[in-house]
């Protein structure tokens, strides 16, 4: 049964290279997924940052992972994907507290709820997975860039490939599928990393983007789903890789040395993988990163309400 295990768990990252003093910052890293990675560069020697939505959860991770790294330099930050004002309070307290930025995991995720709205009325998994995610990392890009080489890794999923972006309803409006809505903002997060690595590719910059699937994972990303939650505790421990097995690729991405300079790619199982033709779209891409832009009013400006790119 062990060797069963092991082979559901996937490859693991076994390179012993350390990181000391380097920083890093894992969203969503209270549980799951996000803890294994947050301790994984706890043990190496990174000063990490734990940038979670619930500060006493987070707290007692935190100290859970300062127990087991025996690494002190482990940070409870609060942030709230859901609320682009906590996004730029983060990121603004970020950049005037910390003299560096090496390592920036966008973790954090939520998966196929019964449509819900954003504190800024976007709908839910599209405000979290996608929009939070590009506001927090274009807000530290400049700090990240400044720390080079450095890098950026995406939590995708293997989901993108039942996703569209849906121009005409990127909110889910007129239609609600858990599912599909979770799909469209995956394939946005693939979008996201190719159109960003090719930006920073132009302007030279060594800051390298990856995303990647972590698996069918034991996690409570679909705790808001109740069949999935009831089919979770049935099957998880026979079915679902364990949270660090997930972890792996994401860690191999953030930390292998050969991967210096290399940008752009979509990986599992800490190889890369192939993408479906939507996810290689850079006509999309660009109309994504420009309606994102918008979007989070990155450039101080909304989204208006018939968006003339549609």
């Amino acid at each position: 049964m062990s060797f069963y295990y092991k082979w559901l768990d996937g490859p693991f990252y076994e390179k012993k290279n350390r990181i000391d003093g380097k920083v890093v910052i894992v969203t969503g890293s209270n549980t799951g997924i996000g803890k294994e990675i947050a301790l994984e560069m706890a043990k190496r020697g990174a000063h990490v940052h734990m940038a979670c939505r619930n500060l006493e959860r987070c707290e007692e991770a935190r100290l859970d992972i300062i127990k087991q790294s025996g690494n002190s330099n482990v940070f409870n930050r609060q942030l709230d994907l859901a609320s682009l004002q906590s996004v730029r309070d983060f990121a603004a307290k970020f950049n005037q507290e910390v003299d560096r930025l090496d390592i920036l995991i966008n973790n954090a995720g939520i998966m196929a709820p019964p449509r819900m709205l954003s504190a800024d009325g976007y709908e839910l998994q599209f405000a979290v997975n996608h929009l939070g995610h590009f506001l927090l990392t274009n807000l530290l890009l400049d700090k990240l860039k400044a720390s080079a080489p450095s890098r950026i890794v995406v939590l995708s999923s293997m989901a993108h490939t039942w996703g569209r972006i849906q121009k005409d309803d990127i909110n889910s409006e007129k239609k609600y599928s858990a599912f599909s809505a979770y799909g469209q903002s995956k394939l946005a997060n693939i979008l996201f990393t190719r159109k960003l690595a090719k930006m920073l590719k132009s302007s030279n910059a060594k800051v390298d983007i990856n995303c990647l699937h972590p698996g069918v994972v034991q996690t409570e990303i679909s705790r808001n789903n109740s069949i999935m939650k009831v089919g979770a505790a049935l099957f998880s421990k026979l079915f679902l890789r364990s949270p660090k097995g997930g972890a792996q690729t994401a860690i191999y991405l953030a930390l292998d040395p050969d991967l210096e300079g290399i940008s752009g790619g979509y990986y599992d199982n800490m190889a890369l993988a192939p993408l479906k033709k939507d996810a290689k779209d850079d006509e999309m891409a660009d109309w994504l990163w420009r309606k994102s832009e918008k979007m989070v009013a990155l450039k101080g400006d909304k989204a208006e309400e018939n968006d003339e790119e549609n």
